[in-house]
Order: structure tokens, then sequence, then C-alpha cells
């Protein structure tokens, strides 16, 4: 029997027509797979998150496969979202055994919760280099029936792995020269081409950028600058970058940030919109600020819910299984038809649209990304560089137009705590330098929903921010109590008393940080727990 109908998790309730007899996290399935000696298959996914749909559709959706699963296994379906803690064990696990982690993460766990395979996706079949599922499945199944011991001694020193991975407060000496060792360490991993840390996929890493922003202000040397600046300039000309609707894409498959993964997370454009703002608050560098106010402007779009004063989690990537970022992407037919000939003569020399375009499933679609700059194009088009800029800005207007035509990715209207709290954290800096007030009432009006709906006394900020106000007598709590909402909010309300010189913010900080050091707080180890 699938167990998914009534969860509130939109992934996990999208997946309760499934064949597969899937449980919700808990202790009731654990129970079970001992009663049982079944191993159990832990599915972790999430609403945007494109080859957890393929996964699901290609083998859960499978009656053949569920039977076998069913019969043979307890299986626990996770919205990472939801539960971020149980995320980062099992990813720990799962990286210490197969050198990769990502979404959707595979892991076959004996009944105590201990992994001893796992993966992420995995075709029904064999393609892509990768082994079937079902022959993945059977080959763990023989594993765990006729060698026992070789799957205790597995689980057991992956195990050891992930509590000394998260023993993460080991005492140890501070030294002002740690946090010059950190920039040069930041340095070696510098992609001095292309901009950003390493190689193929690229992932932005707005905290390393704040720390060498940070860096930068204390000892003026040109390298820090020259490493933030030109990787945050790099991302905001690449297709990372959505060049018409703003904001930022997950990450990027190629070095040169032109195609990116196309699902777009409030966390990482809540970190990506600080680190533009207080690069421009250090540089003034136009485009810096451009993009900030790109973010602002996708966030309150797309995101805010205005009437309710909240931001939703994400925006998926596709808008179905056989999609790639089609919303997103253009032919040049496309484009062309949407522009007039005077804006698609600037706007295919600045965006890089061409017959042949950057996608692999459809080589006629290009991801948008700037190419060529105003007064480059103005060179070649014999054109004043301001007749460029505004053509531009029409082009970019239409094709806005046009794509907010098509059928558009879903969006995740799921409020988390520390993601709204650190949205409206970035937004109320965002009033200041960007001199946007509606930012700032948009701020305030999110972490006043964080306080007088989602606070429960004397236990702090659900994980899940509830649709009406929670009531302090009743005896179940609406959600998870975690680390990250507590210390988001904390840091909040802190930002807001700094912006409004209201006590209450920072009475309300005061409050979360008592309620951390009460319940998170290790008084053998030192350091906080994530969960309670």
């Amino acid at each position: 029997m699938n167990r998914l109908a009534d969860e509130q998790s939109a992934y996990l309730a999208s997946a309760s027509h499934q064949p597969v007899s899937w449980h919700p996290w808990g202790e009731a399935p654990f129970a079970l797979a001992r009663e049982t000696d079944r191993p159990v298959l832990l599915d972790i996914g999430a609403a945007w998150c494109h080859w957890c749909h393929v996964m699901d559709s290609e083998s859960y959706e499978d009656p053949e496969l569920a039977e076998f699963l069913n019969a043979n296994f307890v299986c626990i379906k996770v919205d990472r979202d939801e539960r971020p803690d149980v995320d980062a064990r099992y990813q720990r696990a799962v990286q210490a055994l197969t050198g990769q982690g990502g979404w959707p993460l595979t892991a076959l766990l004996t009944p105590d919760g201990e992994v001893f395979y796992g993966g992420t996706y995995f075709p029904p079949d064999g393609k892509y280099g990768r082994p079937g599922f079902r022959s993945v499945l059977e080959r763990a199944l023989n594993v765990w029936k006729g060698q026992r011991e070789k799957v205790s001694g597995t689980a057991a020193e992956l195990s050891r792995h992930v509590e000394r991975s998260l023993l993460e407060t080991a005492s140890g000496d501070l030294d002002p020269a740690q946090l010059a060792q950190g920039a040069e360490r930041m340095a070696r991993l510098y992609d001095w081409r292309y901009g950003g840390f390493g190689t193929a996929p690229k992932f932005p890493h707005p905290g390393a950028l704040e720390f060498l922003i940070a860096r930068w202000w204390d000892t003026r040397e040109p390298w820090l600058r020259e490493i933030a600046e030109k990787t945050l300039t790099a991302m905001a000309r690449g297709g990372v970058y959505d060049q018409i609707g703003g904001g930022f894409h997950r990450y990027s498959v190629d070095e040169r940030w032109i195609v990116p993964h196309f699902e777009k997370m409030a966390y990482d454009n809540a970190e990506l919109l600080a680190v533009y703002l207080h690069g421009y608050a250090a540089w003034g560098t136009p485009l810096l600020r451009e993009t900030a106010l790109g973010i602002v402007s996708w966030a309150l779009e797309v995101l805010a819910d205005r009437d309710g004063g909240t931001f939703g989690a994400a925006q998926d990537a596709d808008v179905g299984l056989r999609d790639d970022g089609d919303y997103f992407t253009w032919t040049s037919d496309e484009a062309r038809q949407a522009l007039a000939p005077d804006e698609w003569e600037v706007a295919r020399r600045h965006w890089d649209i061409y017959p042949e375009g950057e996608m692999h499933h459809n080589p006629a679609k290009n991801v948008l990304w700037v190419a060529r700059s105003v007064d480059a194009i103005a060179a070649e088009t014999g054109r004043d560089p301001d007749e460029v800029r505004d053509l531009l800005e029409r082009a970019r207007a239409r094709l806005k137009a046009a794509r907010d035509a098509r059928a558009a990715p879903a969006v995740d209207r799921t409020a988390y705590a520390s993601w709204n709290a650190m949205l409206a954290g970035a937004f109320l800096e965002a009033g200041a330098i960007l001199g946007r007030p509606d930012c700032t009432e948009f701020a305030l009006r999110v972490l006043g929903v964080l306080w007088d709906r989602a606070f429960v006394p004397g236990q702090g900020i659900p994980h899940r921010v509830p649709s009406v106000p929670t009531v302090p007598t009743v005896p179940t709590v609406p959600s998870v109590f975690l680390l990250d909402d507590q210390a988001h909010t904390a840091s909040a309300f802190l930002t807001a008393f700094e912006h409004t010189g209201d006590g209450r913010w920072l009475d309300r900080g005061r409050e979360l940080v008592d309620i951390m050091l009460a319940f998170h707080w290790d008084p053998n180890g030192g350091g906080l727990f994530d969960t309670r």
C-alpha cells in the first residue's frame, strides 16, 4: 500500500499513485524491515529535480518492478527539501561509497538505517554508462541474503565514516593566518580563464565569493578582487543566469557558465543576491547591480506570494520529462519571430542566437548568454552604443513576453523558514543598496509571517511555515525543528533590527538564539546539532 497520499510534500504526494508501497520517513518502515528481515530502499529527491521525475516515470511507475520491490524491500521516499537533515546524512554515506552524490539519491539500507549500497539515477535497462536498476537491485538483494557479514561490515564502516565526517566541532587554535591560507587555497582552485572554481560542472559557491570580498576589504589585495569580480561577471554574462527573466539556475554543466541545469532555487538566489549586492557595494560595478536587480525581479514575480507574505521554494527546470530547459531556450526562428528586424540584429549578436545552439537534445535550441558587449555590437553595426542598449532592452521585453506565453515550469510554493529568512535578509540589503523600499517592505512582511504564523513559544521556528498561525496548545508540532531554520531566521531578525532600529527584531533574534543553545548545543563536544 502506497502511504504518500496524505503527505504535505508536493513531491511525495506526486508519487502517491505509484504502485510501489512507499512509506514516508519515520520509524515505522524500519520496524517493518526488522520484522520482515528485508533491506530498505531509500529514494531521496525533490519536486524541482528533473532526473527524479525521470526515474519515477521509468522505474517506480513500472508495475513489474514495483511488484519486485514490494516483495523484497521496504521502500521509503523522502523530500530532500522537507528533510535536509536526512538527505545530508545519506548523501555523505553514498558519496563515501561511490565518490558522487546528487538527486535522486538511491540508497540501500539495513533495517537499522545504515547504507550498504547506493548511487544516484539508475536507468531501468542500463544506459548512459550506468547499470540497469533491476539488475542493481537483484545483485544487492543476493548480497543481502547470501553475504550478510559483508553487508554488515560495509554498513558499519560507512556509518563510522559519516560520524567522522559529521564531527565538525574538533577543537583547535584560531589564527589570523588561517584567513590568508583559506584565500590562497581558493586561488589554487580558481579558473583564471572562465572564472569560478574547478572545472565542469561548475557551481556558483557564493560563500567563497563572500569570503573573498570580505578579505579584500581587510587587505585590499588586487588579486582578491580579481577572482571575485571576474567570477561574478562571468556568471552574470553566462547562461547560468537567466538573461531574460532574471535569477540564477542551479549550476552550469560546462566550465564557461553557458549551459545550466535549469532549476532555480530560493536558497541559491538568496545567497547570490547577497553576494552581488556586496560586490556592487565594494566596487560599484554596474553589471553587479543589474544582476542583483534581475534576481529581485525574478523572486518577486515567480517565487513571492504577495498575499501570503512568503517565498516559495523553487522553480522546476522543465515542463515535461522529455523537456530539457525548453521554456528557457530558443531556436533562432523563435527569437527572430518575436523581435523586430533591428532588435533581432543586435539581440542575436549579444546573446549568441544562431541556427546551431548549445542543447544536446535539440541542437537548434540556444541558451542565451552574453557573447558580445554593447560597444562591440555598436562597432559591428555602426550604431550608437545608447541605441544598441535601447534595442536590447526592447528585445529583452519582447522575448520575455513571448516566453511568458509558453507553458511554464511548475513552482513549488512551499514556504521553508530558512530559505524565507535568507531571501528576506538579502531583500533588506537590496532595499538599502539598490534604493528599493518595496524590497524592504516585503522582507519585513516575510519576517513578520515567520514570527506571527510559525514561531512556537519555547520551541522555535518549524522548517515548513504553516499556512495558518501555529496554535501552541496543539500537542503535535507542525513540522520538524532544524538548526538551519533557527539560525537563518535569527540572523534575518538581526538584519531587520540593523535596518529599522526596531528593538522587537533584536528581542526575537535573541529568543531564537536562546532556543538554539537550549535544544541544539552539544555540551560535551561543543558545536550545535542540526536536529533535536
